[in-house]
């Protein structure tokens, strides 16, 4: 898999401790991974990556991940985290106070 950069508007800085990285999933949709270089016990002390979400290079907009390998909703780049691009559950109650 070809690294690729992050999209020009993408707008989140990586937290401490972590980066991204960009492959490409599709021809014109990229998978953006966040990584860790922290030791885990349970896979050996060996790197972790989580999905982060996807981008269409064509239509210049973010997808939610339903795994590391299928892209699923759209997303506005405004509701999403460093974290992930999963869109958040929230009651109206916890709404109102983010």
């Amino acid at each position: 898999m070809n690294q690729l950069e992050l999209p020009h508007d993408f707008p989140h800085k990586p937290p401490k401790g972590y980066f991204y990285k960009v492959h490409e999933h599709k021809r014109n949709v990229h998978a953006i991974f966040l990584h860790t270089n922290r030791k885990f016990d349970y896979n050996s002390g060996k790197p972790t990556a989580t999905i982060w979400g996807f981008y269409d290079s064509k239509k210049k907009c973010y997808y939610a991940p339903i795994n590391a390998t299928k892209q699923g909703d759209q997303v506005d780049i405004d509701n999403t985290r460093s974290w992930t691009s999963m869109p958040l559950k929230l009651t109206p109650l916890e709404a109102a106070f983010l």
